[in-house]
Formats: structure tokens, sequence, C-alpha cells
């Protein structure tokens, strides 16, 4: 009987055994013949949205585009979709119920960078994230401020929540506390039919977070994209790891590119994506960079606190065309999109929370 073991016994049993023994459930990459090509892109999302995304962005290096441009085709092909609950247009909101989001963007052959935070009423962050790349001496702004320059370059202001995000949200206010004034009255709120009303149902069965697109084109350029609309519910102003360069994000065009998805404090202070670049730099593969950059965060909180496990998924490629994806708990392995020359496929890389036979 499959048993899964505890994260108290997770952490006793891998870092008992010294760092370099940390404990990784090794699963299969595909093996179509698509790893290892150049040039590719490929995506965090291995969904149908995913898989168009890919599509979309195989068709400008395809035809000789480049990287910067396959990214955010791409990734605005994710950033449109109403139902993706966690990036761009019905994203979910914050506390306050505004949807607010981040986003960055690295041109490799540049050495170039660009994000928005906080952003409002715009569908496609990565792009203004572009701009400020491109037309602004700057890297990140921020707010109301990214905002007005969005609408300055022509971004027209949208309502971004969905009637799902928004029922989603009235339904958490309903569910908070018991002793404010949101949810049925107090004469009903304990027959069946309103607690039924009340139950927090599964938004997805097959859940995705921030995305990252990242690319390698015909010219061995780099590009990347990170978006996402953040934490659900999350406090009103709070910016995660997305539109931090080095964290959600990192791009070296002699080396390749990396990208996170989940809890981004933990992804800022390890300054994740620039650690797994740093770390294919010195050798390592793709796949290893990931796994070494969840052991380095996972190391750290098991001196603080052992039952402490954090949520990430890391992917990253680098200039050859070879590829990682890596995931810290749950019951699915870390996995990515991938489109080159070869075709689409999805790259299964492996999950840092074995269980127990």
């Amino acid at each position: 009987m499959k048993r899964r073991i505890t994260r108290r016994r997770f952490f006793s049993q891998s870092f008992g055994l010294g760092a370099g023994a940390l404990l990784f459930k090794e699963l299969p990459a595909f093996d179509g013949g698509l790893g290892g090509q150049v040039p590719l892109i490929i995506t965090s999302h291995t969904n149908a949205t995913g898989k168009k995304a890919m599509v979309a962005g195989w068709e400008v290096i395809a035809g000789g585009g480049r990287a910067v441009d396959a990214v955010e085709k791409a990734a605005n092909i994710i950033e449109e979709d109403p139902n993706d609950m966690s990036v761009g247009y019905g994203g979910f909101p914050n506390e306050d119920g505004v949807v607010q989001l981040d986003a960055s963007i690295m041109d490799g052959k540049t050495y170039n960078a660009g994000a928005v935070a906080c952003l409002e009423n715009i569908k496609n962050p990565c792009s203004v994230a572009r701009i400020v790349m491109e037309r602004t001496d700057h890297v990140l702004m921020v707010g109301r401020d990214a905002l007005a320059f969005a609408k300055k370059w022509g971004f027209t202001e949208e309502d971004l929540l969905t009637e799902k995000t928004r029922e989603a949200y009235l339904r958490r206010k309903e569910n908070l506390s018991d002793r404010d004034d949101w949810g049925p009255p107090e004469h009903l709120k304990d027959l069946p039919e309103f607690q039924q009303r009340q139950r927090r149902d599964e938004l997805d069965d097959d859940p995705h977070g921030t995305t990252n697109v990242l690319a390698v084109d015909r010219n061995g350029d780099v590009a990347g994209i990170t978006t996402t609309s953040g934490l659900g519910f999350k406090i009103a102003g709070r910016v995660g790891d997305s539109p931090i360069i080095g964290a959600g994000l990192y791009v070296d065009n002699e080396v390749g590119a990396a990208g996170a998805t989940g809890r981004g404090e933990d992804v800022i202070k390890s300054c994740a994506s620039f650690y797994m670049v740093l770390r294919m730099k010195e050798g390592r593969t793709p796949q290893q960079a990931c796994e070494d950059a969840l052991r380095m965060i996972a190391e750290k909180y098991k001196k603080v606190n052992p039952d402490f496990l954090p949520g990430e998924q890391f992917v990253a490629i680098n200039t050859k065309g070879e590829l990682g994806a890596c995931r810290t708990t749950g019951n699915r392995p870390g996995r990515i999109s991938v489109q080159n020359a070869s075709g689409y496929s999805i790259y299964t890389g492996s999950i840092a929370f074995p269980t127990e036979e």
C-alpha cells in the first residue's frame, strides 16, 4: 500500500542524508525526440490554451521571427483565456475584488527587461511590460502609474473580472467569517440548501497557475515572459515574484532561461530564476537546475520549520534545447508544453515530495 510521507518525515529522511542526497522522484521525460532541439518554445501551461499558445508562438519562430516576439504572442493567448483564473483576464481578484496583474519580460539578445506590477484593467500586462523594456530606460512600473503609462501607449481599460471569478470572490466573502454580515440571513444559514450554496466548490479540475513562456529562436537568441494575476484574494497591493527579474524570470543569452510559478514570497527570497540560470551556466542541465533551486529553498525552510514545504513549480531551458521542470509538492510532477520542429508534446519532469511504498 502506498502511503504519502509527512513533511516532517520527508525532511528527516532527505536532509538527514545531506544536502546532495535530497530525494527527488525522477519520472521519465517524453521520448518523442523533442528534447535537445532548437529553436523551440515552451510554457508551463499544459492545457488546451497552452497548446494553442505554443502553436502561435512557434509560427513566429518558424517564420524566422524573434524569440521575444514569439513569447509575447504566446503569453497573450494565455492572458486572454477567460477560463484561466490565475493569469490575465478572468484572474482571481485581490481581497477587495480588484484584479491586479503582474508580468515581466526579458530579451537575452539585448540584455534588457521590463515589468509591471499591480496593473489594473489591462488584459495583456506582458505587452505593457515589453513597452517598459523597449521604450523606457526603466525596468519596473507599478500601480496606477503603470495603468496611465499603458493608456498612453493605446492600451484600453476593461473589466477583468468574469462572472466565474466574480462569483468566486463573492462566495469567499460569504464564507470568510461567521461574524460579519456576508452570507444568508441568520434564520436561513443552517438550512441544507444554503449550506450547499456556501460550499467552496472545486473551481477547476485541471488548475493552472502563473504562466512562464520561454523560447530560443533560429538565431540562438533567448527570451522569456512570466505573467500572472497573483495570489488569489491577496492583500491589495501585494506583489509576487512574477514581475521581479531574477525571481520569477531570468534570461541569459549564453545559457538559457528559467521561470517560476507558485508561492511568490519563496521565489523572491531565493532569487530562484537567477539561481537556476547560474546553475546551468555551471554545467547543470535544466532539469537538474530546477531541482537544485527547489532543494535550496527547502533547505532554508527546514532550518526554521521542518514541517513546512513550499509549493512551487520551476521550469528551465538552455540554448541546446534541453528542458527542465520540477514541482515540490502534490501528486503530479512538473510538466511543460513544448513546441519545436518535431511538433508539440508535453515534457514530464520530476516531483520533490515522493510517496512511500
